[in-house]
């Protein structure tokens, strides 16, 4: 009978648990990293396992004194659940998400200033909304890159440095984001096209290969008009990147390398485009400084002819 088994069946912690459902070679989340873990997995869990991550989130020093059974009645479920919940959450068994706990309940004793919520209301002075939306990006990308796995990034920069063509795609803000990233790679001299028509992007994936990059950007990992094109890059052989708020999402079937952003919460004056797209941003900027660094030989003169080219766009006009 394995640890996790016997947590399961007895609601004790009997020795390290299994790591058969942990990644090779990953190492558990940091206790800093749990709330954000919570916050970006919670929307994809079912609600028996949301209610186990959002007590080990709200209160990490109450549950971290709880054995597993304990916290299964605390939060009415089972204690198979609570072991998958801390799986998922990336700790190998629930002895592990306990210490987690026990850790960042310490953090939070040691006299951290408590979140704030950002939600804004219609009555809001201007201050107080500047306050909130600043606190609330603040918090998209500290999530982001707490999650932000960097050995799948590592692998997305060396597909794209070595690309002979990449195709990125994206939708309303997320298409906003494509031609983000697509400039970027132009000016260092890479060949890159962004797609925001639907059309367009599956006729150009059908000519991709092996060599070829193509990047998805869907904050709900469930957009139809970025995963076709995905689908068919991959069918045809090209390295495929998804950036996607829904690591688990159906675009995930047809990613070799997926990154994942932060979920941002909807509110009803703050569509969750206005952080998701922070997020994707910030993974962007990582791509892109990535590709840099791999390829600065090149990279560097053909961003010094790139600000060349336009530096008389900028200089002041005679009169």
């Amino acid at each position: 009978m394995t640890n996790d088994v016997k947590e399961i069946f007895t609601g004790t912690d009997a020795g390290p648990a299994p790591t058969a459902s942990a990644p090779p070679g990953d190492a558990p989340p940091a206790p800093a990293a749990l709330a954000a873990k919570v916050r970006t997995l919670a929307p994809s869990m079912t609600r028996s396992m949301q209610r186990v991550a959002e007590a080990v989130a709200g209160d990490p020093a109450g549950c971290a004194a709880l054995t597993v059974t304990g916290l299964a009645e605390l939060t009415g479920t089972s204690e198979a659940t609570v072991v998958r919940t801390a799986r998922l959450l990336g700790y190998p068994g629930y002895r592990d998400l306990r210490l987690a706990l026990a850790g960042l309940a310490a953090q939070q004793q040691s006299g951290r200033a408590p979140s704030v919520t950002a939600d804004i209301a219609v009555d809001d002075p201007i201050a107080d909304v500047v306050a909130k939306l600043a606190y609330d990006e603040q918090q998209t990308l500290a999530d982001t890159a707490a999650n932000l796995d960097t050995v799948q990034l590592g692998a997305a920069v060396t597909a794209l440095s070595a690309a002979r063509r990449i195709d990125v795609y994206g939708i309303g803000a997320s298409g906003l984001v494509a031609q983000d990233l697509v400039q970027k790679l132009l000016r260092i001299g890479l060949i890159a096209h962004a797609h925001s028509d639907p059309h367009l992007a599956v006729t150009n994936a059908v000519q991709l290969r092996s060599g070829d990059v193509a990047v998805a950007i869907t904050h709900s990992g469930s957009t139809g008009d970025v995963i076709e094109p995905l689908r068919v890059a991959f069918d045809h052989g090209a390295t495929t990147v998804a950036i996607t708020g829904r690591p688990d999402g159906p675009v995930s079937q047809y990613a070799d390398h997926i990154l994942t952003t932060s979920t941002a919460r909807e509110s009803e004056l703050r569509p969750a485009a206005m952080s998701s797209r922070t997020s994707q941003l910030l993974v962007v900027d990582c791509l892109f400084t990535g590709v840099c660094q791999r390829t600065y030989e090149t990279a560097a003169p053909a961003l010094a002819a790139s600000y060349e080219a336009l530096a008389h766009r900028h200089a002041p006009r005679g009169r």
